[in-house]
């Protein structure tokens, strides 16, 4: 990966306030498609929330925006989870979201907020586990909107949704939902699209891949230092032994207390033997 294309995603994520999500969120796309037209596929999603305005009546209320909206998203453009797939890291890269109509949850809910911001509507991101939602702020209260589908969701869809990651049934899942039913920051939406790639990328092996996420979860979450541990696996995997040496040393200087410090600890002798080796070979 070209320091061009890192220092364009710090310039980007460098402010809270001024982080452009979909810019952002697509940039990451660099990485797998190095010859991507960024302002090609920005031109792209402007002329999707072009289509949807023109279908806007003029006097229609927030609640009749976002129907019209949901409709030309799921219906006429044709956008949907990619069920065949799941797990294809295409899934997660905007421009081939956008080209094959199909994603996840996430990368869904990035374009339908795009388009979204685009007409002045009140939609923000929820980061609910295991399945990313979208929230409408409606005269009469919020709608939690299914970003694979568009339908709304009710309570009791959420609870079930919720259930597997939470310990105990009842009260405690009712809990658990009001607290993460909160809008996520765009920083923390781009941070689980980054996320949801390393993990693909660590079940897959593609180490050359995953370190590409890394740099860039360093760059997004610079004082995440469990993301600068993980950056040095990754470059361990790939021989890169002066950097990982770095990466590996820093996390253990800032937790030597960390559950995960024998660990690392261990990785960093082995490191340092086969550093020597080199120089000595």
């Amino acid at each position: 990966m070209t320091t061009r294309v890192l220092d364009y995603f710090s310039t980007l994520v460098a402010e809270d306030d001024s982080l452009p999500l979909t810019e952002a969120a697509l940039a990451i796309a660099q990485d797998a498609y190095p010859d991507l037209d960024l302002q090609a596929t920005l031109a792209e999603i402007d002329e999707l929330a072009l289509r949807v305005r023109r279908r806007v009546p003029e006097g229609a209320d927030v609640r009749e925006r976002i129907a019209i909206l949901t409709h030309c998203f799921f219906r006429e453009f044709g956008f949907a989870a990619n069920l065949n797939d799941y797990y294809d890291p295409d899934n997660s890269y905007l421009n081939a979201v956008l080209k094959r109509r199909r994603g996840i949850p996430i990368s869904l809910a990035v374009l339908y907020l795009e388009l979204a911001g685009q007409l002045g509507l009140p939609v923000q991101g929820v980061a609910f586990p295991g399945h990313f939602l979208l929230r409408a702020t409606l005269p009469d209260g919020d709608a939690m909107l299914d970003p694979t589908t568009g339908r709304t969701l009710s309570e009791s869809d959420m609870v079930e949704m919720l259930e597997p990651y939470v310990a105990k049934a009842g009260d405690s899942v009712a809990r658990a939902l009001r607290m993460l039913l909160e809008p996520a920051t765009r920083r923390e939406i781009v941070a689980r699209m980054l996320r949801n790639l390393k993990s693909i990328y660590v079940q897959t092996e593609r180490w050359q891949r995953l370190l590409a996420i890394q740099q860039r979860l360093v760059i997004l979450l610079p004082y995440s230092v469990e993301e600068v541990r993980d950056r040095g696996f990754a470059y361990a995997r790939l021989d890169y032994l002066r950097p990982a040496l770095e990466d590996l040393e820093q996390y253990l200087d800032e937790r030597p207390d960390a559950d995960d410090a024998e660990v690392v600890e261990s990785q960093l002798q082995e490191l340092r033997q086969r550093t020597l080796d080199n120089e000595q070979g």
